[in-house]
């Protein structure tokens, strides 16, 4: 009972907190727009015009459709990348020769903005859906890889020795010791990877006149529409949190009460 009533009380706060933002939001456009008339109420929307525009785009499917056409193409080049990117990664941290040489050019290669990969997908698929997948998978691919294989290389070496002290020797000392040890550092990786893949996914859906949220987004912008703008950002933003809180929070969770870290 005293912890319903502790959650209870936490969601309660955290509804107060966003409507006090809500409240913060109109006081500062009133201010803006109505008293010192510093700005337009194009540039800056009112909370309650972007709630009125989300709510619209809600009710004629235009949000829902590209959402779904969103994490179609996300969810197909995340997985890509992350194949790619912890293959890569493991390969590198395994070979001190590949560390050396390669592990600078993809450190180098993840710095790019994923919207330099554009015109290669461009002139390589065309404008189509493979080039914007193609997008995603690069975008993130490099970060995953790097975030393995530091994952790989921060493992306590106390765990390695002990593991060969008690006779593990090759793979085992890998799959047995080095890998577990590694895990939550790597769900972190693939975390951080997640929000690299949705940076491409803007990139690509931005420039292209293809469904998506990227593409509703850039409508809102034509039309100098910024509470339908915002309303996208607010959207994407939620959609973040949702797979944050269903996936890699679990994810962490398990592995922190698996390793001792957390409580049940």
């Amino acid at each position: 009972m005293q912890k319903q009533n502790t959650m209870v009380i936490g969601i309660l706060k955290k509804i107060l907190f966003y409507i006090l933002l809500i409240v913060i939001w109109e006081g500062i456009y009133k201010l803006g727009v109505d008293v010192l008339k510093i700005w337009k109420p194009y540039i800056f929307p009112s909370p309650f015009d972007v709630i009125g525009t989300l709510i619209s785009l809600i009710k004629d499917n235009t949000i829902g459709i590209a959402i779904v056409a969103s994490l179609r193409r996300i969810v197909v080049g995340y997985f890509i990348s992350v194949i790619i990117g912890v293959t890569l990664g493991l390969t590198i941290a395994k070979f001190k020769y590949l560390d050396e040489n390669l592990g600078p050019l993809i450190l180098g290669l993840q710095t790019l903005p994923s919207i330099c990969w554009l015109p290669f997908a461009i002139l390589w698929f065309g404008l189509s859906e493979i080039s914007i997948i193609f997008v995603i998978a690069i975008g993130s691919t490099f970060a995953v890889a790097i975030s393995v294989k530091y994952a790989i290389q921060n493992v306590n070496p106390l765990y390695i020795r002990a593991a060969k002290t008690m006779g593990a020797r090759g793979s085992k000392v890998y799959t047995h010791v080095i890998l577990p040890a590694a895990l939550p550092d790597i769900v972190s990786g693939l975390k951080q990877g997640w929000s690299f893949a949705w940076r491409a996914l803007m990139a690509g859906e931005m420039l292209s006149s293809t469904k998506g949220l990227g593409q509703v987004l850039m409508v809102g912008r034509d039309l100098a529409d910024i509470s339908q703008v915002v309303a996208v950002m607010i959207v994407i933003i939620i959609l973040g949190l949702v797979v944050d809180k269903l996936v890699f929070s679990r994810l962490e969770k398990n592995m922190r009460y698996k390793w001792g870290l957390d409580r049940a």
